[in-house]
């Protein structure tokens, strides 16, 4: 089974226990294309994320600069297609569809999740750690799948030695304090990682979890890891770390206007940390939803 089958089958097993509200709209980030992003950066407003919306308010998030899908979102047959389906059904598209189909099965899932959040009254843990918590130490060898850019400094400054994983060959080569290499094999000689939430949609999770089995400590952030844990948790990540959307209207007009300053003055998300420790568990929240 892989997680995106485990993931499918907790949001079918959450369409059991309620209603779930249809979609309401896909929001696209404005087209950026003299600007490099990656998940997990540090700006929200580069154009490296879309945020599909239900019926009822909630927000899920997904990377959409793998391959050609947010430029194929944007030729599509219109996002106007997708106002009112099934949420599960579209949801459903994580497993079998491929590319944009996956994305958007994907994002959903995630708005989905967010939807049983706040049926159960649930809400994770904040956090203003930019790293997952890692506190890096000196001379500890630790591992980043996918270069977070913004986050290198802070890591190396700590005396760790920090090797990056990317799958652009472009990029390989050593740095002052730090490497990038495409052998994926390298994580094994590390305690802690540090991962990017796109492997939840480029098929490379469980590749890359195969060479973390001797790592302590593995953190998976991004704006994409807004899904529930539990599939996460038992196949070795200790943190997942994503965005909470706190401000709707604000929110989606700063994805879709590109205002990363955020010149309203208001605070549309925050970030927030799950670990295993702290997770009530899916079934705790299906039981919150059906007591009402």
């Amino acid at each position: 089974m892989s997680f995106a089958t485990d993931y499918l089958a907790q949001i079918e097993r959450i369409a059991e226990c309620m209603p779930l509200p249809r979609v309401r709209a896909l929001h696209l980030p404005p087209s950026r294309p003299d600007e490099p992003c990656r998940d997990g950066g540090s700006g929200h407003a580069r154009g490296e994320f879309c945020a599909l919306e239900l019926e009822d308010d909630s927000i899920g998030l997904s990377y959409v600069l793998l391959d050609d899908t947010l430029e194929r979102l944007r030729s599509g047959p219109g996002l106007d297609d997708l106002k009112g389906i099934e949420a599960l059904a579209l949801a459903r598209r994580y497993v079998s569809g491929q590319g944009v189909d996956r994305t958007l099965g994907f994002v959903c899932a995630n708005a989905i999740t967010r939807c049983l959040f706040d049926r159960a009254g649930y809400r994770p843990d904040g956090s203003s750690d930019s790293i997952g918590q890692m506190d890096p130490q000196p001379g500890e060898a630790i591992g980043m799948i996918g270069l977070f850019g913004p986050l290198v400094e802070r890591i190396v400054a700590a005396g760790a030695c920090l090797t990056v994983i990317e799958l652009d060959e472009s990029a390989v080569g050593e740095r002052e304090g730090w490497r990038v290499t495409t052998d994926a094999a390298a994580l094994e000689a590390c305690g802690k990682v540090l991962s990017t939430s796109t492997l939840l949609l480029n098929d490379t999770l469980d590749r890359m979890l195969a060479h973390c089995r001797a790592a302590r400590w593995f953190a998976m952030v991004g704006p994409s890891a807004g899904c529930l844990p539990d599939a996460l948790f038992a196949r070795g990540v200790t943190l997942l770390g994503g965005s909470w959307v706190e401000d709707r209207e604000a929110f989606i007009d700063g994805l879709t206007s590109g205002d990363k300053d955020n010149r309203k003055g208001r605070k549309s998300t925050s970030k927030f940390a799950l670990t295993k420790e702290g997770w009530p568990g899916f079934e705790v929240l299906l039981e919150r939803v059906a007591q009402g």
